[in-house]
């Protein structure tokens, strides 16, 4: 299985195509309009030179305001849009509580991180994937709680869609999450029927969890 791109480095590699794109409307709208590169060079206040490379692909790191001059000089117009695509970066808070819960649960499981839900098809993934005897758990890790409904959400179509027999949710046992947990009790117990100390005991014994857990560490 080829190895998952790191989202950074594919955000600055669809950035790359995007302006490779970009550049090839420049000349095809350019070419069109009867305009030379000078043309366009002098309307945009940059090299005539600037423009043949930008063209040919030899700018990759174009700055965004020069690409969109130029544009503007052949009947273009420039349009950068953000739009949610993946799982923001994990602090260090976060991967410290990823690190608690395996200390917690010892070494009687196979440990991986940041693995797809669904590879090749989406950009979701698991914070962590736990395996022993045969069984798969995923691992799905909040620092702060907020969205109640929405975690939950979340954790049942990533569990679905893995076919996993089992999800934990582990929580920083912090005053903000606690009192989460105790409103937002019943919507939990009904997601994670397995609290923090049975869950544990039964991943430190290498089985998985009697039901889908939430731990609080």
């Amino acid at each position: 299985m080829p190895a998952r791109e790191d989202p950074i480095d594919a955000a600055a590699r669809r950035v790359r195509a995007e302006v490779a794109e970009a550049a090839r409307g420049l000349r095809a709208a350019r070419v069109e309009r009867g305009l030379s590169q000078s043309d366009i060079a002098r309307a945009a206040h940059v090299s005539g030179s600037l423009v043949s490379r930008i063209e040919h692909g030899e700018v990759p790191g174009v700055p965004a305001p020069t690409l969109a001059r130029l544009l503007v000089a052949v009947g273009l117009e420039l349009a950068v849009r953000v739009y949610p695509a993946g799982e923001p970066i994990r602090d260090r808070a976060h991967l410290a509580l990823l690190g608690r819960f395996r200390a917690a649960i010892g070494s009687r499981w196979r440990w991986r991180v940041e693995v797809p839900v669904a590879p090749h098809l989406d950009r979701r993934a698991w914070d962590a994937v736990m395996a022993s005897n045969g069984v798969q758990v995923g691992v799905e890790a909040e620092t702060r709680l907020r969205d109640v409904q929405a975690v939950q959400r979340r954790v049942s179509l990533r569990q679905r869609d893995s076919a996993f027999e089992r999800a934990v949710l582990v929580l920083a046992d912090t005053r903000n999450n606690r009192g989460v947990v105790r409103e937002y009790a019943d919507i939990l117990a009904a997601a994670f029927p397995t609290a923090t100390a049975a869950a544990l005991a039964d991943l430190r014994a290498g089985n998985a969890p009697r039901s889908n857990a939430l731990v609080l560490i």
